[in-house]
């Protein structure tokens, strides 16, 4: 590609169209042009072979004139039969020069001309000897048949010679044609198959650099070579790589400011609520022990949002920094409900985990802590003596893990938010602690850094969670 890096991919893949057209087109020619050749040189040898046929015949008929003229002349002596003799015989030589010319062995042509030599010497004989002389010439004549049939035969065997001749080179030209298309067309194949990949290099690393974009793999920076307008696609997503480098730094340090000047006036907050608590400012009456139970309160619930901003934002910050390693999921589940079983223990339930062993490269830790929630989760809604139970199956391209339980399940109305961060559904135990609502993000954040997904899956009247990873 780089001789052509000035080149757009439309403008390389019309090249490479015109490319593998000359070729074809060049080798559709060259087969016509042989065809031609083939047709010319067939009508030209069944011309000559027409010819040879016409001369031979024609040499027959001048035999049979030649012999009337020179009988004629012997028994009449006139000499007009004589002229038309002689006028006879150089035709009849120039065809058989011609016969001879094409293929006709020059012994037989010879043995003719010695034969008419003699009957021409016949005819120059003495009167007295006329009757003899013709009775002579109609031997030699008989002779010269014998031998156009002869040259009649050898006429055929030349043809069928030429003809086998013209045959042997149609199958060579054919057999010729043949290679260079097929030679052609593989070529062009190649060809194809080599532009084909090499255009289409550069959108697979276009597919990587958008896939680790969406992935939040910010750190490898997007460096895309082929043609100029695939390169322009490349420069624009480094400059949102950059971008989006710029608006993670932004956000992390817009939330360690706030966590920062959140933290200074609370602990502020609780220190003089502890004052008042303590009695240090002098005694509460009841009504004033009251609403400091009420700041207590509300400054510890404060205390733990600011806590869980930071873990969301810490859980955000890793989720892109994944250290895969080939791990068996099977191992990785079983190892959180062991780590979870005083909890599961505590209520009465009962935790099943099914599926076969499967190993897939995965940051073990993340994908455990995104486990971790979800069963944390499924124990918090659980009601006492249930059972929680954890499906690993194989499915086309994927791994599936679902986490069941018999709790209530998500609403309706929650299904669409219950990844947000910060976000409490409608459906909350009664008997248990109220969350932070950011264990489902980070669930999320770490199965779609992963490449997979998690969702909330419907079953009749049940929902439970789903997590699904690329094998």
């Amino acid at each position: 590609m780089r001789p052509f890096a000035g080149l757009s991919f439309q403008q390389l893949l019309l090249l490479a169209f015109v490319w593998i057209g000359t070729l074809l087109g060049a080798s559709s020619l060259r087969a016509l042009f042989t065809l031609e050749q083939l047709m010319l040189q067939s009508r030209q040898g069944a011309a000559e072979a027409i010819a040879l046929s016409t001369t031979a015949q024609s040499l027959g008929v001048h035999s049979q004139s030649l012999e009337r003229a020179a009988r004629q002349s012997l028994v009449l002596a006139d000499a007009g039969l004589r002229r038309r003799f002689e006028e006879g015989t150089g035709e009849a030589l120039a065809l058989l020069q011609r016969l001879q010319a094409s293929g006709l062995q020059s012994e037989v042509a010879e043995r003719w001309r010695t034969h008419l030599a003699e009957v021409a010497a016949l005819l120059a004989g003495p009167k007295a000897q006329s009757l003899e002389n013709e009775r002579a010439a109609a031997a030699l004549f008989l002779e010269i048949d014998a031998l156009n049939t002869l040259i009649a035969q050898q006429v055929q065997d030349i043809n069928t010679r030429r003809s086998s001749t013209l045959q042997d080179q149609i199958e060579a030209s054919r057999r010729s044609v043949t290679h260079q298309v097929v030679g052609v067309i593989v070529l062009a194949l190649v060809l194809a198959l080599a532009l084909g990949i090499g255009l289409a290099r550069p959108f697979k690393r276009l597919e990587r650099a958008i896939r680790r974009l969406g992935e939040n793999a910010l750190d490898r920076p997007v460096d895309i070579a082929g043609p100029a307008d695939v390169r322009r696609v490349g420069q624009q997503l480094e400059w949102l790589r950059v971008r989006l480098l710029e608006l993670d730094a932004d956000k992390a340090r817009f939330l360690r400011h706030v966590s920062h000047e959140l933290k200074t006036p609370l602990a502020s907050l609780r220190e003089g609520v502890a004052l008042l608590q303590d009695g240090v400012t002098g005694a509460l009456n009841a009504e004033q022990r009251e609403v400091v139970g009420i700041l207590h309160q509300n400054t510890l619930a404060l205390q733990g949002e600011i806590e869980a901003l930071l873990r969301f934002n810490a859980a955000a910050f890793e989720a892109r920094q994944l250290h895969r390693r080939l791990t068996d999921l099977l191992a990785l589940l079983e190892a959180q409900v062991e780590a979870q079983r005083l909890q599961w223990q505590a209520r009465r339930l009962q935790v099943v985990v099914e599926g076969p062993s499967v190993e897939l490269p995965l940051d073990a830790e993340k994908i455990a802590s995104a486990v971790g929630n979800l069963l944390s989760n499924a124990i918090r809604f659980s009601p006492e003596g249930g059972v929680i139970r954890i499906t690993l199956t194989r499915q086309p391209g994927c791994v599936r893990v679902d986490f069941m339980d018999q709790g209530p399940g998500v609403h309706e109305n929650d299904r669409s938010r219950i990844f947000e961060p910060f976000y409490r559904g409608v459906r909350q135990p009664a008997d248990a602690a109220r969350g932070s609502g950011i264990g489902l993000s980070i669930v999320q954040e770490y199965i779609q850094a992963h490449g997979g997904r998690v969702e909330v899956v419907q079953d009749g009247p049940r929902t439970f969670f789903r997590i699904e990873l690329v094998q």
